[in-house]
C-alpha cells in the first residue's frame, strides 16, 4: 500500500502525540504534591511481580522436557538470574547475565 507524503505524515504526528499523551498523563493525573489513590499505589507493587512471572511463563511455554536438551539450557540460566539477583540485588546484572549464560549455553555448550 502506497502513502501519500501528507498521510505518512499525519501517521508520525499521530503516533508522536499518542506517545506524548501517555508519558505525560500520570504527571497531569497524579501531581507530586498530592497522594495517589490507593488503587493506584497496589497496582504499582503488585504488577511488576506479575509481569515477570507472565513474561517466565511466555518463555517457558515452548520448553519440552521430553526432547534433549531437556530444559537444561533455561533450567541453568534460571539458576544463574536467581544466583545473581541474590548476590548483587540487580536487576539490570540479572537479566544481563541470564541472558548471557541463556545464549553461551545455545549457542556453543547445546548447539547442535
Amino acid at each position: 500500500m502506497y502513502l501519500t507524503p501528507v498521510q505518512t505524515l499525519l501517521i508520525i504526528l499521530a503516533v508522536a502525540l499518542g506517545t506524548q499523551v501517555t508519558r505525560w498523563l500520570p504527571f497531569l493525573l497524579f501531581p507530586e504534591n498530592r497522594e495517589p489513590p490507593a488503587v493506584v499505589r497496589d497496582l504499582g507493587k503488585l504488577l511488576p511481580p506479575a509481569v515477570m512471572g507472565l513474561l517466565v511463563v511466555y518463555c517457558l511455554k515452548g520448553v519440552s522436557l521430553r526432547l534433549a536438551p531437556h530444559a537444561l539450557p533455561e533450567g541453568i540460566a534460571i539458576a544463574a538470574i536467581v544466583a545473581l539477583h541474590c548476590w548483587k540485588n540487580n536487576v539490570l546484572l540479572s537479566i544481563a547475565g541470564g541472558t548471557a549464560v541463556y545464549m553461551l549455553l545455545v549457542q556453543v555448550v547445546f548447539a547442535g
